[in-house]
């Protein structure tokens, strides 16, 4: 997921059109960067180049996390956009312009590239051009919404001043421009396109973004006030949830992010734990991991100390990334059961290692994740990934950084659902490809 994370604090004074529709729920579809269909897709590289390349991306994002000056109160970023996983769809604008956005569960903001634009990066569509659209409108600087945005400033231009939005990135990559209302239009599954008018958007004229590809922006689906998720509000009932399909075992299948009533998890299988919000950063609590007989304790290594909560649930990092102490203790248990040939990783990132059996068949053990309120399997599926044609590599990671990761390989034939009404995540095994 290495896309920014920064504090907004706004007056979300915009829903009221939005809060007419209360009860729908609808769906579209999720892209992965290394999809054929992604702007992020490079034909001439393989298909074990991609898998490291999102190990690479999951690590990295962790890194972002130094401990001198990581604090949830004065971040601006953490991660950089070109670790963006998966991608959404969408159109801005009336009438509608189509816009290919990396979705970050972990962000609280939609920002796109705006003309006039000085510098700009390339991307595949057309940069969006406000002056096109019927429904755009500046946010006034003098505006109670203006004051209350983190790292906001006035316009130097014209008798009514604009609100000037700021993004820093942790590579000195950065985005500003005009924090503004347009109408939001998402093209659901079920045929019909829904409209969100009044939508908060960044909508950038000063765009310098160091990552690989042609994206056009972020869809922040994070907690803070003017994320999509937030902003959509009672439309969805503050739900939402996603089916991520088998990323690298060739099918391509599209994934589906679901809001509303549509987002609902129940049903046989599905277990439910706390969901604890602070930031933008939705977290959970594993107590512990069980491999057989083995059990092995999460405890408060996470760097969290007295707070709730010691991993992050996170769509878009490829590994699910644990504290040295947890991740060596899994490891151990893990290395007990597994009865094939060890070796050594093709990169120092993963540490432990097999050669692929011939027969094709993954004799894995299932690795059970107790969190607070139930229980979750993971086969290996969720738990391995082939790094290249006789190498196959237990995709869990240690971190010594402040923050620990749920990735989505681990997520990855799970329903997983959001309500930050109840304060619940709810999980329940699916085969992601049927949905």
């Amino acid at each position: 997921m290495e896309i920014t994370y920064y504090s907004l604090i706004v007056l979300l004074f915009c829903l009221c059109d939005i809060s007419l529709i209360e009860g729908i729920g609808f769906s579209v579809d999720l892209i992965h960067r290394d999809s054929p269909k992604s702007p992020f897709y490079i034909p001439s590289e393989t298909h074990y180049e991609r898998v490291a390349k999102a190990i690479r991306r999951s690590i990295n994002y962790a890194n972002r996390f130094n401990k001198p000056s990581f604090s949830t109160k004065n971040i601006e970023s953490k991660v950089l956009p070109n670790g963006g996983e998966y991608l959404m769809s969408y159109s801005i604008g009336t009438p509608p312009v189509e816009i290919l956005g990396i979705v970050d569960t972990g962000s609280d903001v939609v920002w796109l590239q705006c003309q006039p634009c000085h510098p700009c990066y390339k991307q595949t569509t057309p940069i969006f051009n406000p002056s096109n659209s019927t429904t755009y409108k500046n946010i006034p600087c003098t505006s109670n919404t203006c004051k209350s945005v983190r790292s906001s400033s006035c316009s130097s231009d014209g008798d009514q001043q604009s609100c000037q939005y700021r993004i820093g990135y942790g590579d000195g990559s950065r985005s500003q421009g005009d924090l503004s209302l347009e109408t939001l239009t998402l093209s659901s599954t079920k045929g019909s396109p829904v409209s969100f008018p009044k939508t908060i958007i960044g909508c950038g004229n000063s765009n310098t973004l160091v990552f690989e590809g042609e994206g056009s922006g972020i869809v922040g689906l994070g907690n803070g006030p003017v994320s999509l998720i937030t902003q959509l509000g009672s439309t969805i009932q503050g739900k939402f949830s996603y089916c991520l399909g088998p990323t690298f075992s060739g099918t391509n299948s599209p994934s589906k992010l679901n809001f509303g009533d549509d987002a609902v998890v129940s049903g046989d299988g599905a277990i439910s734990t706390p969901m604890f919000v602070e930031e933008v950063f939705y977290y959970l609590t594993i107590e512990a991991f069980s491999v057989g007989n083995k059990k092995v304790k999460f405890g408060s290594s996470s760097g969290r100390g007295s707070r709730s909560g010691n991993i992050i649930i996170d769509s878009g990092t490829t590994l699910t990334l644990l504290p040295d102490d947890v991740y060596s203790n899994l490891e151990l248990a893990v290395a007990e059961t597994v009865k094939l040939e060890r070796v050594k990783a093709p990169s120092k990132l993963l540490s432990l290692c097999y050669a692929s059996p011939s027969s094709g068949k993954l004799q894995f053990p299932i690795i059970t994740v107790h969190f607070t309120g139930g229980d979750v399997q993971l086969n290996a599926l969720n738990t391995f990934v082939k790094v290249s044609n006789d190498v196959i590599c237990f995709a869990f990671a240690p971190t010594n950084q402040p923050v620990s990761i749920f990735g989505n390989l681990a997520q990855q034939n799970l329903l997983v659902g959001y309500d930050l009404q109840k304060k619940t995540l709810s999980i329940k095994p699916t085969d992601c490809t049927k949905q």
